[in-house]
C-alpha cells in the first residue's frame, strides 16, 4: 500500500472526474481505492457525497458533508455543499440557502465562492420560484352529473 500512497490524489480526481462523467461505477471504485490509501481524510467522504448529490440522493449526500463537517467544522467547500444538497430539497430551500450563505461569508477559496453564488442563483431563480398562476391553481373538482 504504501508503494501506491503517492496516487491518492491521482484516484480521488480521477474519482470527481469519473462522477462529472455520470460514470458511478467507476468514481465509487477510485473513491474507495483513495479511502484505503488515505482512510481518514474528509476529501474521500466529500467524494462520496458528490454521487449522491449528483444522483439527487439528497439526504446521503447531506450526511457525508455533515460527516466531513463534525470532523472538520471549518470546511467550506463541505458546508457549500451541504447547503447545497439541503436546498434542492423544496422543503429546506431556505435552510439550504442560509447554510450556502455561511459558506460564501466564510472561504476564502475562490471556487468555493463561486459555486456558492451559482447554487444561490439557482435555488432562488427555480427552487424557490413561485408557481405560475397555471401551477398555483388548486385542482377543480368533477361536477358530479344529474
Amino acid at each position: 500500500m504504501q508503494k501506491y500512497k503517492n496516487d491518492w490524489l491521482l484516484l480521488l480526481e480521477a474519482g470527481y472526474i469519473a462522477a462529472g462523467q455520470m460514470d458511478e461505477d467507476a468514481s465509487l471504485k477510485l473513491f474507495r481505492a483513495a479511502e484505503l490509501l488515505e482512510p481518514h481524510h474528509h476529501l474521500n467522504k466529500i467524494g462520496f457525497g458528490y454521487v449522491h448529490l449528483l444522483k439527487l440522493e439528497l439526504d446521503k449526500a447531506c450526511k457525508n458533508f455533515e460527516e466531513v463537517l463534525k470532523v472538520e467544522p471549518h470546511n467550506e467547500m463541505a458546508r457549500a455543499l451541504l447547503g447545497l444538497s439541503t436546498a434542492l430539497t423544496v422543503k429546506e430551500a431556505d435552510k439550504g440557502k442560509k447554510i450556502l450563505e455561511e459558506a460564501l461569508k466564510k472561504t476564502d477559496n475562490q471556487s468555493v465562492k463561486n459555486m456558492a453564488n451559482t447554487a444561490i442563483d439557482f435555488v432562488e431563480k427555480f427552487v424557490q420560484k413561485q408557481p405560475t398562476p397555471v401551477q398555483g391553481q388548486p385542482k377543480t373538482k368533477k361536477k358530479e352529473k344529474k
